[in-house]
């Protein structure tokens, strides 16, 4: 039997399956073997500035980058390159104290070439009132589906300001997994149901910081203290493992990234295998406190790729929404795709 690595627990202490059900649940979202093997690449080597004068700092050795938010602008870095498919990764630590009405953004997206019809994957993390924890969600949008919001959102089994983590995103031509460090929390699989809806264009990795006082935290009652700015966002050891690809090159995609594509189904992270869907399942029950496919007020009939887990309907009962400490109130507002501040489509706001 495999030895279980547990996060938060040390780096050179194992576990058995067995003794998984001895410890707290924060302390089992264990995984099989060692981390995945990545190839990180300087800062430098892949990405540029996107926005915020003097609010993107490199590391001196060229490495890793601060986003910084003050009282004038928020920052934000993308690749230089678009991506036909790929795991694109990085390990970050967010803001600390005060940090409500902040949305710190690691994503994918190719907005700026398809504006009508552009295709995207999301982490968003959103701040909080000091001595409350970070919040995130996960969305995806494809061939421009922003009325079809797919938004997921979660707490976490630690502290994301106190230590690095690594937040990867895997996107093939059939899957799609949101990982923290090694655990899958989220697995979208292609159908045909879905269409159009699934991504299927090159896309640009992003990185940005910015005031979202306006949703954020609590649907807006809480906004950016700037008492408390800068802000600073750290990334580093980052991940580009995708195919290269013009987003108007007329070469179809299947073609110019068959090989890619079969090097990255063939990859430890395209894999979930019976401990990471374990991890998945704990993670998904005791952390996720919001799912559009458990919505029957935005979604009285789920959309076709939802995968309706028993144990997780009944956890979200008839309408979808849980409370943490606060107020649910429907604020289902449109917030447009920018450069600047990526907000996400159609959201209800909910409340923790």
């Amino acid at each position: 039997m495999n030895g279980l690595r547990c996060y938060g627990v040390s780096s050179t202490k194992t576990f058995t399956l067995v003794s998984l059900f001895l410890l707290p649940l924060s302390l089992c979202l264990c995984l099989a073997n060692a981390a995945f093997d990545l190839n990180t690449i300087p800062f430098n080597d892949g990405f540029s500035h996107l926005f915020g004068e003097g609010n993107l700092v490199r590391s001196p050795d060229g490495k890793a980058a601060r986003l910084l938010l003050d009282r004038f602008t928020g920052s934000g870095f993308i690749s230089t390159r678009h991506y036909q498919h790929g795991f694109f990764s990085a390990r970050i630590k967010l803001p600390a104290e005060y940090t409500a009405g902040i949305c710190v953004a690691f994503y994918t997206s190719n907005a700026d070439v398809f504006e009508k019809t552009h295709d995207e994957l999301d982490f968003e993390f959103l701040g909080n009132v000091e001595g409350k924890p970070w919040r995130f969600q996960t969305n995806l949008y494809g061939n421009g589906s922003t009325s079809r919001g797919r938004e997921e959102r979660y707490r976490l089994w630690f502290d994301p300001t106190k230590e690095f983590h690594r937040y990867s995103i895997l996107w093939t031509a059939n899957i799609i997994i949101f990982y923290i460090d090694e655990v899958p929390i989220r697995e979208i699989v292609r159908n045909e149901e879905m269409g159009i809806d699934f991504p299927s264009k090159p896309m640009s990795l992003y990185a940005t910081i910015w005031d979202a006082s306006n949703w954020a935290t609590s649907g807006g009652k809480y906004k950016v203290n700037y008492k408390y700015a800068p802000f600073v966002a750290e990334f580093k050891d980052l991940v580009l493992d995708g195919c290269p690809l013009d987003p108007i090159d007329q070469v179809p995609a299947a073609i110019a990234c068959a090989d890619k594509d079969t090097e990255l189904q063939s990859k430890d992270f395209n894999f979930i295998t019976p401990e990471r869907r374990s991890a998945m399942r704990k993670f998904r029950q005791h952390y996720m406190y919001y799912s559009y496919c458990y919505d029957t007020l935005r979604y009285p009939v789920p959309p076709p790729e939802c995968v309706i887990v028993p144990s997780e309907k009944q956890r979200f009962k008839d309408t979808g929404r849980l409370k943490f400490g606060g107020s649910h109130r429907r604020q289902s507002r449109r917030r447009r795709h920018t450069r600047v501040n990526r907000p996400i489509s159609t959201d209800d706001q909910l409340d923790m």
